[in-house]
C-alpha cells in the first residue's frame, strides 16, 4: 500500500458522507415542514466535499480563489435580493450554469487529455463519458437560457414554431451524433468534432425549448434540471469523482421524477409536452375568450367582501396572477380577517400551478401561510362541493377550466383541474378575459355562479380587505 492510499480513502469517506448527507436532505425536503433543516444537511454535505476536495491539492489558487469569490458573491446577492415572485427564474439560469459547467469540464479534460496522449488512441470510457457530459449539459445550458428568457417574459411565452421544425431538429439532431461517434472512436480531428458537437448542442437546446409554451415550463424546468444531473454524474467518471457521480445522480433521478409527477398531473406524456407545441393560440379561440366578456358578471370589492364574510368556507386557489401580483401578503391578510369572522379558509394548489414545481407553496410560505392549511389537488376537491363554500381564484386559468372535464376538442382535455366550478359561489380575480397560456376560454367564468373582479391581484385584494374591515 502506498502512503497515499491512507489519503485517498479518508477522501472517500468525505465524499461518502456527503453523499448520505445530499440523500438525507433531498428526504427532508419532501415537506415544507422540514424542507429547511433538509437544506442545511445539503449544505454541510457540499461544505465537507469542497473541504475534502481542496485537501487533496489546487494548482492554481490565483484562479480558484477569485472564481470562489465572485460565485459566493453572486449567489448570496441573488438569494437575498431576487423576489420570491422570479424564483422559477433564478432556478432556470442556475441549472443552466450547472449544465455549461460540466460541458465547459468535459472540454478542459479533452483538451489536457488529448496533449498528454501526444497521438495515442484514449481510453472508450474517457471519450464516451466526456462527449455525454459535454452534450447534456450544454443542451441543458442552452434550454435553461430559453426557459429564462420565456419566464422573464424578455420573449413570449408562446410557442414559437415554423415549418419544417422538426425536420431541423432531427438533422442537428443527427449531425451531433455523428460528430459524437468520431470523438468516441478517436477519429479524425477529434478535438474539432468535439466542439462542432458541442455548438450543434447549444444550437439544439435553443430549438428544443422555444416550441414549447410557458404553461409548460415547470415540466421543462424538471426535466432540464435531471439533464444538469446527468451532466453532472457524467463528469465525476470523466474526473474521477465519488461526489460528482452521486450528486449527479441524486438530480438526475430527482428531475426525472419531479418530470413524470408534473406530466402525470397534466394527464400528458412527457413527449406531448416536448413536442405538442402545447400554449399555441388559436385565432378563434383567442377571439371566443374576447368575445364572451359581455356575458361574465363582474363584482366590485365591497360585494366580494359581503361574498365572503358571509361563507362558511373559502377555498383560495392561487395561479400565477398572484405571482405576477405579487399578492400572496395581501392574501395572508384576508385569510386572517376572515378567520376571525369564523370563516374556514383553505388553499388548493394543483401542482402545476405557477412556473414551476411547488411555485405556489413556496410564494404562500413567504407569506406565513401555514402548511396546515395548503391542500393538494385530490384533497380539496372533494372540499369545494361543501355547503356555503366560496371558491377564490387568484389569476389561476387553465387549471380551473372545466372543458378539461367535457371539451373532447379542447387541447387541455383531460388534465385534472380544481373544481371550483362545483363550489357555490366562485369569484375569479382576473385584470381581464384574456385566455390563459393554453390559448383558449374559460367557461367557468360564464357560469351563473361565477363573479369576476377585475384588476390587479394584490390592488384588488387590499381593497377587499378595506372593506371587510369596514363589515
Amino acid at each position: 500500500m502506498t502512503a497515499a492510499a491512507p489519503y485517498a480513502t479518508w477522501y472517500n469517506v468525505a465524499y461518502l458522507i456527503t453523499g448520505i448527507l445530499f440523500i438525507l436532505g433531498l428526504k427532508y425536503m419532501s415537506s415544507p415542514k422540514t424542507a429547511r433543516f433538509g437544506n442545511r444537511l445539503s449544505m454541510a454535505g457540499m461544505v465537507i466535499a469542497l473541504g475534502a476536495t481542496f485537501a487533496q491539492g489546487i494548482l492554481q489558487w490565483t484562479v480558484i480563489v477569485p472564481g470562489l469569490v465572485v460565485g459566493a458573491a453572486v449567489g448570496i446577492y441573488s438569494g437575498r435580493a431576487v423576489k420570491m415572485t422570479a424564483m422559477p427564474q433564478m432556478v432556470a439560469i442556475f441549472n443552466g450554469c450547472g449544465g455549461g459547467a460540466a460541458a465547459l469540464v468535459a472540454m478542459g479534460e479533452l483538451m489536457k487529455t488529448l496533449a498528454a496522449a501526444n497521438g495515442s488512441p484514449l481510453p472508450f470510457d474517457f471519450t464516451f463519458t466526456t462527449m455525454l457530459s459535454a452534450v447534456i449539459g450544454s443542451l441543458s445550458f442552452s434550454g435553461s437560457i430559453i426557459a429564462f428568457l420565456k419566464l422573464q417574459e424578455v420573449m413570449t411565452g408562446r410557442p414559437i414554431t415554423y415549418p419544417g421544425q422538426q425536420v431541423v431538429n432531427v438533422a442537428v439532431l443527427l449531425a451531433i451524433l455523428y460528430c459524437a461517434g468520431v470523438v468516441i472512436a478517436n477519429g479524425p480531428n477529434v478535438l474539432l468534432h468535439f466542439e462542432v458537437a458541442l455548438c450543434l448542442t447549444l444550437v439544439l437546446g435553443v430549438l428544443f425549448v422555444l416550441p414549447i409554451g410557458g404553461a409548460d415550463m415547470p415540466v421543462v424546468i424538471s426535466l432540464l434540471n435531471s439533464f444538469t444531473g446527468l451532466a453532472a454524474a457524467s463528469t465525476g467518471f470523466v474526473l474521477d469523482n465519488n461526489v460528482l457521480i452521486i450528486s449527479g445522480a441524486l438530480v438526475g433521478a430527482s428531475g426525472t421524477i419531479l418530470t413524470l409527477l408534473m406530466g402525470k398531473a397534466m394527464n400528458r406524456s412527457v413527449a406531448n409536452v416536448l413536442f405538442g407545441a402545447f400554449g399555441a393560440v388559436h385565432a378563434s379561440s383567442a377571439a371566443a375568450a374576447q368575445g364572451s366578456a359581455a356575458e361574465v358578471r363582474s363584482v366590485t370589492p365591497q360585494d366580494t367582501a359581503a361574498i365572503l364574510a358571509y361563507a362558511t368556507q373559502v377555498i383560495v386557489v392561487p395561479g400565477y396572477g398572484m405571482a405576477v401580483a405579487q399578492a400572496q401578503h395581501s392574501i395572508r391578510e384576508l385569510e386572517d380577517l376572515l378567520e376571525k369572522r369564523g370563516v374556514e379558509v383553505k388553499y388548493g394548489i394543483h401542482p402545476v400551478a405557477g412556473r414551476m414545481p411547488g411555485h405556489m407553496n413556496v410564494l404562500l410560505a413567504e407569506a406565513n401561510v401555514p402548511y396546515t392549511s395548503l391542500y393538494d389537488m385530490a384533497d380539496i376537491n372533494p372540499e369545494f362541493e361543501r355547503s356555503g363554500t366560496v371558491a377564490l381564484v387568484v389569476g389561476a386559468n387553465d387549471v380551473t377550466n372545466p372543458a378539461a372535464r367535457s371539451d373532447k376538442t379542447s387541447p387541455i382535455f383531460g388534465m385534472p383541474i380544481l373544481n371550483v366550478d362545483k363550489a357555490e359561489q366562485v369569484i375569479v380575480l382576473k385584470r381581464s378575459m384574456a385566455s390563459g397560456f393554453a390559448g383558449i376560454p374559460n367557461p367557468l367564468y360564464e357560469s351563473p355562479n361565477t363573479a369576476m373582479l377585475f384588476g390587479d391581484a394584490k390592488k384588488s385584494i387590499d381593497a377587499v380587505n378595506n372593506a371587510l374591515k369596514q363589515l
